[in-house]
């Protein structure tokens, strides 16, 4: 009863939700600046980050060009990994969707390892992130028209298992390419492992506007999610154009997962944890689910990398590694709960 009364005040005050999210990245922001091979006081990093200068300059160098930027870096694909993740699971309404289960981080994984295989610069600096964003589309697509053609209808069951067939059959299009790289065969395998190590102020830049353009789409449609959770009949029902509204959350979904997987590679299972904890502190309200998913999705990868970085120091291990040893389990209970109240 208690236990129920914690988690009622908790999902009705707002002000409260808000200030730990912001509170959480923050800590997690200072935390992962200042800790390293040379300590940086918190003081001394809002002195820079105000305009001020640091206690010397290899303290500025290392503050600027390495740690604020990767720090930035890491936020942004946590962030866009758990909204992107918040908006699929309100979508397809199950807890087991996310961009990983569905296949779409596979698909913008080949996408751009393709890229990195095939030394492909249609588009400049900008082409990883259009290929990844481009190559999740399409999956996310392929799995839908999959589902759909086993029954005939969008069931959430086959849409799972549709995703899995899918990270199975684009997984061994990428194994392909490790077989067939040569030089490459590094860079390949350290994207696939999911870091934000050595990425710097280029791949800030360019996730920053894929970021932002996909989360702005996103929260603008957060009522039409609430709907959705009614079922689609309701949501026409009461207005919603469900047909282009499912198009434009798939497409603002997919961008926001295909440019975190352009910058980072696969990092499994930020879109599923971070979604469903969060839905555990707020109530299912995509209103403010969508935001604060965001906020503790950036603190969480940003805490991550630095568990990364420093757990073995000086040897860093991938992210995807961490987020996978914490997000199975909880994978695992989410798939079990599940079951017990079906």
């Amino acid at each position: 009863m208690r236990t129920q009364s914690i988690r009622t005040f908790l999902q009705n005050n707002r002000i409260f939700q808000y200030t730990l999210a912001i509170l959480f990245l923050a800590v997690a922001f200072l935390a992962a600046v200042s800790i390293g091979t040379a300590a940086i006081s918190p003081a001394e990093i809002v002195s820079v980050l105000l305009g001020g200068n640091a206690a010397s300059e290899a303290n500025e160098n290392i503050l600027m060009s390495i740690r604020i930027p990767r720090v930035l870096l890491a936020g942004l694909v946590g962030a866009a990994l758990a909204l992107s993740g918040a908006a699929f699971q309100g979508l397809l309404r199950n807890p087991l969707a996310d961009p990983y289960t569905l296949g779409v981080s596979s698909g913008a994984s080949l996408g751009a390892v393709s890229v990195i295989y095939f030394g492909f610069q249609a588009f400049g600096s900008f082409s990883l992130p259009i290929v990844s964003i481009a190559s999740g589309f399409l999956t996310m697509f392929g799995v839908l028209g999959f589902a759909y053609l086993a029954q005939r209808r969008t069931s959430m069951e086959t849409m799972i298992l549709a995703g899995i067939i899918f990270n199975s059959f684009l997984g061994s299009f990428i194994s392909l390419i490790i077989a067939l790289s040569g030089e490459e065969l590094r860079q390949v395998m350290n994207w696939l492992l999911g870091s934000v190590s050595m990425r710097g102020w280029p791949y800030v830049h360019m996730i920053l506007p894929f970021t932002a353009a996909g989360a702005f789409l996103l929260l603008m449609h957060s009522r039409e999610l609430n709907a959705f959770a009614f079922g689609e009949d309701r949501a026409r029902h009461i207005g919603v154009n469900v047909k282009r509204k499912q198009f434009l959350i798939i497409i603002s979904a997919s961008m926001l997962t295909g440019s975190a997987v352009a910058v980072s590679g696969t990092i499994g299972f930020v879109g599923l944890v971070i979604p469903h904890m969060t839905r555990l502190l707020c109530g299912s309200d995509h209103r403010h689910l969508l935001p604060l998913s965001m906020i503790f999705g950036a603190g969480f990868l940003i805490l991550t990398d630095l568990l990364a970085r420093t757990v073995i120091s000086p040897v860093e291990l991938p992210i995807g590694i961490i987020t996978a040893i914490a997000g199975a389990p909880v994978f695992a209970a989410i798939l079990a709960a599940k079951k017990r109240s079906s």
